[in-house]
This record gives structure tokens, C-alpha cells and sequence, in this order.
């Protein structure tokens, strides 16, 4: 691909938690279905040139998404891998070259597309960037048993969300170092940061949730009501 900036929105979860037999990011959200609210906001950015969508039913996605809700960016398709990281290196080894890459949940409708510029700007700045918002809970580290052992210094955690951006030769790289070392993370973040390479954070807002059960999905619909009404 000749695209400068691509971003890869990950579709090919089956939402078991939420219930039912439809996947989550095609369950409607204030009239239309969640991944199109994401695919909205990343069609918005200015910054970004061409959209992946990774997922298991791409025919689906075709006729329940797009059709109805068309975006103007070029769109390609890739197959969905059995775990998360399968599913991005799949998209990886599709994209082949470009100079930023950004990987994003289908099933967070609410980023906003100032925030995907700023993740934009500075994974071109730093090499690597996350999208999160500092914890205001404290947190606890427990033993096997469920007992806490430590608190950490909350002021120095934050909750990571997407985007995840990096420059595409970096992050290639560490996928290819993870699969070496047989390392399945928790984020995309954690496998560039194996390299040694720091991640760059960038405050999303809480409004960027992840749409994982029922309550998530009401609370959504009010944020997304009330971002109306604040327009």
C-alpha cells in the first residue's frame, strides 16, 4: 500500500460477554450499528489516508456497515487471526509499507478525530503512541489468593485505550521480535515497548470506552446524546 497513514480497526471479535448471537460492533448504537460510529470517526480524520478493517465476516461488514453507511477513504479488508495480535499482524503483513499505522477497537465508537490527529502527530514524533487517560481509582496488585500486596503510585498509572500508533517499520519490527519470542501481549503498545522503545501517552477523554457488555453500550448512548447536544 502507498498510503502514508492507515489505520486498522479490528472487527473480528464475537462480543461473547455482551450476549446473543450478533457480534457486538454490529449491535445499534443511536440507529446504527457501533462500527460504523467508529468507522465515521477515523473517515473524519484528516490525517488518515486509508482504513483495514480486520474481521471474520467481512461480507457482513460489507452489507450491514457500509452499504448502509458509506465512508469516502479507500477501504481493504483483511481476515481476522485466532487472537488479537494474529489479527494485527495479519493486517500488517497486508499493509506491507506505509509510514504510520494505527490500530484501533471496532467496538470503541466514541474517539474523537482530534484525538486520532494527536496520536497521528505524535507516533510521528516519538516513534510509538497510546491513547488512555489517567487512573482516578486506586489500584491494587493481588497474589494468587486474591489478597493485595502492593499499591501502586496511582499517580503514575494510567488506563491505556486506543489508538495505538507507531511508525510501521517499528512496529513491524516488533511484531516480528514477538512472534520470535512466542509473546502474545495484552496491548499493541507492550510489544514495541519489548524493543526498549518508550510509548508516548495522549490523553483520549473518558467518553473513548470500550464496548464490551450491555451496560457498556446504554452508557454509550448517553455520551453519544450528550456530545450531541454539547455540538
Amino acid at each position: 500500500m502507498k498510503q502514508s497513514v492507515v489505520a486498522v480497526i479490528l472487527a473480528a471479535g464475537r462480543g461473547l460477554r455482551m450476549g446473543g448471537e450478533l457480534p457486538k460492533q454490529y449491535l445499534e448504537l443511536e440507529g446504527r450499528p457501533i462500527l460504523a460510529h467508529t468507522l465515521a470517526a477515523f473517515d473524519k480524520a484528516s490525517s488518515i489516508d486509508a482504513l483495514v478493517i480486520v474481521s471474520n465476516d467481512i461480507e457482513h461488514v460489507k452489507e450491514r456497515v457500509l452499504m448502509p453507511y458509506p465512508v469516502s477513504k479507500p477501504v481493504f479488508f483483511v481476515q481476522g487471526g485466532e487472537e488479537r495480535q494474529h489479527s494485527v499482524w495479519n493486517a500488517v503483513q497486508f499493509i506491507k509499507e506505509c509510514d504510520i499505522i494505527v490500530i484501533h477497537d471496532g467496538v470503541r465508537p466514541l474517539i474523537a478525530p482530534e484525538v486520532i490527529e494527536k496520536s497521528v502527530k505524535a507516533a510521528r514524533l516519538h516513534g510509538a503512541s497510546a491513547v488512555g487517560m489517567p487512573c482516578k481509582d486506586t489500584i491494587k496488585e493481588t497474589d494468587h489468593r486474591g489478597f493485595a500486596v502492593r499499591t501502586p503510585d496511582r499517580s503514575r498509572l494510567w488506563e491505556i485505550h486506543t489508538p495505538q500508533t507507531f511508525k510501521f517499520s517499528l512496529f513491524k519490527s516488533a511484531h516480528e521480535q514477538a512472534a520470535r519470542d512466542g509473546f502474545l501481549g495484552t496491548d499493541d503498545s507492550s510489544l514495541v515497548e519489548r524493543l526498549g522503545h518508550p510509548v508516548k501517552l495522549i490523553e483520549g477523554g473518558y467518553y473513548n470506552i470500550k464496548i464490551t457488555t450491555r451496560e457498556d453500550l446504554e452508557l454509550a448512548a448517553r455520551l453519544l446524546r450528550n456530545r450531541g447536544e454539547e455540538n
